[in-house]
């Protein structure tokens, strides 16, 4: 009998190998050294400029992440599920605001959470908090969009959790979220599957090579993930100045009302590379007229239903509790950009 099973050709197993996001890069400026080469040396050099001008705080971001990771201070997100649960809410969505660890990342913890009967109420506060903000995310925002809308964002995040878990708790005798786990529940995640929160915190974490070792590979592995996405994002960003008329975006998503939140939001989940990749794009945006509602609602909404947090969610529960997760983030993200249009 003839072989029918094909192996993948050489070329097409190191294409595999290739990142996406670094081989999105390369393409792109091919692309305009081809079509429109005058603009390809402007386009390296707007790239490298906000490269330098995001340098300190992609670094402070990088060794933060790498020493909060080497302290095991993720363990004190279990703190944030104990105790009364109104206490759980608050302390899930102020940690899941302020922490630096990714959603896929404590899939492994929140399913063993669920599984022990903690509060649904206070999961979705942590869940939609989480892939809002955190340090390095800060840092990012700060420098590029300034500390008044950094630290807009990170109160927006906050109140997101809240509005979430307080809502859940109301509502939890429904139909909707009785019963909420799927029954074999996937604990895989982007970020790897480890067991959490075994350890207290080791603040000196350089006595142990262990950790830092982890230091790091974490400081490493981070450093390169937001040099990645920053690069593509703000290679995007250039070509958007250049070649998108900066009256189409005030057309759509300027002015005032409540009409350019709206479209903000709408356009902010299937628009969302990630967090760190939206900052440039804003930026970009408001440039050439968003309206500063509307960029709120882009990144509230945008960053709850990026893929990576929305599979941590959908991965643990059933549909109907994922439906409410993401109208919790369309509401959150319309109030969000409706009161920072109002005080911005």
């Amino acid at each position: 009998m003839a072989e029918t099973t094909q192996s993948p050709s050489p070329f097409g197993a190191r294409l595999a190998k290739v990142d996406k996001a670094w081989l999105a890069v390369v393409l792109i400026l091919l692309a305009v050294a081809i079509l429109d080469t005058p603009q390809f040396v402007p386009t390296v050099a707007f790239t490298a400029d906000a490269l330098l001008h995001t340098a300190p705080f992609i670094l402070f971001a990088v060794f933060a992440i790498g020493y909060l990771k080497a302290t095991g201070a993720e363990n004190l997100l279990a703190k944030a599920f104990e105790g009364r649960e109104t206490r759980m809410i608050l302390f899930a969505a102020l940690l899941g605001g302020l922490s630096p660890f990714c959603s896929c990342e404590v899939i492994p913890f929140i399913a063993a959470l669920l599984a022990v009967g903690a509060p649904l109420s206070a999961v979705m506060a942590f869940w939609l908090a989480s892939p809002l903000m955190d340090p390095a995310m800060f840092a990012i925002t700060s420098g590029t969009l300034g500390y008044e809308f950094a630290i807009a964002k990170a109160v927006s995040a906050v109140g997101l959790g809240m509005l979430g878990g307080f809502g859940t708790m109301l509502l939890k005798s429904t139909p909707v979220f009785t019963d909420p786990l799927r029954e074999k529940p996937q604990v895989g995640g982007c970020c790897g599957v480890k067991k959490p929160f075994s350890e207290k915190p080791e603040w000196k974490f350089w006595k142990e090579e262990e950790r830092r070792s982890v230091f790091r590979d974490t400081s490493l592995e981070n450093g390169l993930f937001l040099m990645k996405w920053l690069t593509l994002a703000y290679v995007i960003e250039a070509l958007m100045l250049t070649y998108v008329p900066a009256e189409w975006i005030a057309q759509v998503l300027g002015g005032e009302g409540f009409q350019p939140i709206l479209l903000g939001a709408l356009v902010g989940a299937p628009a969302y590379l990630n967090g760190y990749a939206a900052v440039p794009l804003v930026a970009g945006l408001l440039e050439q007229g968003m309206s500063n509602g509307a960029a709120m609602s882009f990144v509230i909404a945008g960053g709850v239903s990026c893929i990576p947090a929305a599979i941590a969610v959908w991965a643990l529960v059933k549909p109907r509790v994922f439906a409410a997760y993401m109208g919790y983030a369309m509401l959150g993200a319309l109030i969000a950009g409706s009161v920072w249009q109002t005080i911005a």
